[in-house]
């Protein structure tokens, strides 16, 4: 599975992830409840998100923000269950800033320092 680097944007992942941290996303990935993944807006084409894959919920992911207090935060709570089809893949790394490097191991909480 091809790995596509990524940059955060916007505060809904605090603490986790911060504005400017840069990931490493593994396509194709299988997602687990507990993983950060990156998937389609359902609701804005183009758009790229990076929440927490919640549950199973039908034929989908339910996708949270872990700053629910963020300005603009959008997720599952505003546009239900994410598609299959729109999950791009799993947060594996943070390759950036250095002093922030780490590894995201499938179903266990990111690190956040």
């Amino acid at each position: 599975m091809p790995l596509r680097a990524m940059a955060v944007t916007g505060d809904s992942m605090l603490p986790a992830l911060r504005p400017g941290d840069l990931l490493l996303v593994r396509t194709g990935a299988r997602v687990g409840a507990g993983d950060v993944v990156v998937a389609r807006h359902p609701e804005r084409d183009g758009l790229l998100i990076v929440k927490r894959a919640g549950h199973r919920s039908g034929d989908g992911w339910w996708l949270e923000s872990d700053n629910q207090r963020a300005a603009g935060r959008q997720d599952s709570w505003d546009f239900g269950a994410v598609p299959d089809r729109l999950l791009v893949g799993r947060v594996v790394a943070r390759y950036w800033p250095l002093s922030r490097v780490a590894v995201f191991p499938p179903g266990r909480p990111s690190p956040t320092a």
